[in-house]
């Protein structure tokens, strides 16, 4: 059965640091990499064209579509069942739990979801150290990540984890530890 893991937090709360960490204890975890239409940052994201992103609407494979920061991001089925081939397990990095919804009812497998959290200093400290240039619309989308969770409660956590506590390398182990009890 093919297996995923869906991180969610807000900006900076420790997606990437915890999915390399991940990686180093199983090279099976794999960062998935959303498909973007826009500009600015590319690492950790396969860039698409504005076409690319109606043929797959038209077809039916978007599964989650996120306007933030003046671009689209996309969860979409051609890449996660690229993604998930030999074994591989995917790690999506979300912002909604509307996304982590339609990952779940929109794509076969077996999905752990864990929460990501730190504080908003934490959110604006992180953000200024790794250079982001849009630190402001990062915070503003911290405020909207805490309201998206206060406005789902009852969103079934299999993890939570709060970053501000947890190294990354304590996160993906306990992370790596209900992956492999679910087995």
């Amino acid at each position: 059965m093919n297996r995923g893991i869906l991180l969610y937090g807000p900006p900076a709360s420790g997606k990437d640091t915890i999915t390399t960490a991940l990686r180093e204890l199983n090279p099976a975890y794999d960062a998935f990499e959303r498909l973007k239409v826009g500009s600015g940052r590319t690492r950790g994201y396969r860039m698409g064209s504005a076409d690319q992103l109606t043929e797959l609407e038209e077809r039916g494979d978007v599964i989650y579509r996120n306007d933030r920061y003046g671009n689209i991001y996309l969860v979409d089925r051609p890449g996660l069942v690229q993604a998930m081939q030999g074994g591989r397990i995917p790690i999506l990095h979300l912002g909604q739990v509307a996304g982590l919804e339609a990952v779940v009812d929109g794509f076969p497998a077996s999905w752990t979801s864990v929460l990501l959290w730190c504080s908003r200093a934490s959110t604006a400290i992180r953000s200024k150290g790794r250079g982001d240039s849009d630190t402001e619309a990062r915070l503003a989308a911290w405020n909207a990540t805490a309201k998206d969770i206060r406005a789902r409660p009852e969103f079934s956590w299999d993890l939570r984890l709060d970053t501000d506590t947890a190294s990354p390398a304590e996160a993906a182990q306990e992370i790596d530890l209900l992956m492999r009890r679910s087995l």
